[in-house]
């Protein structure tokens, strides 16, 4: 397993801005609380998942299986 920033530097660029507005929650999620500070807990369950490949809700970090 290896977790990776989006190559895409714009997109990282705007999801970073965006938790810097949010003081470190999704920016993606209207509610904060501790489940929305990223990482969120939907992408730590994600990483979890043996099976699981793919970006996180914010698509800032990508979890491949290699």
């Amino acid at each position: 397993m290896k977790i990776s920033v989006n190559p895409d530097e714009k997109i990282a660029e705007v999801v970073r801005e965006g938790l810097k507005r949010t003081g470190g929650y999704c920016p993606c999620r209207l509610e904060r609380t501790e489940d929305t500070k990223c990482m969120c807990k939907e992408f730590r369950e994600q990483m979890a998942d043996p099976e699981f490949e793919g970006f996180c809700h914010c698509r800032l970090y990508y979890k491949s299986l290699q």
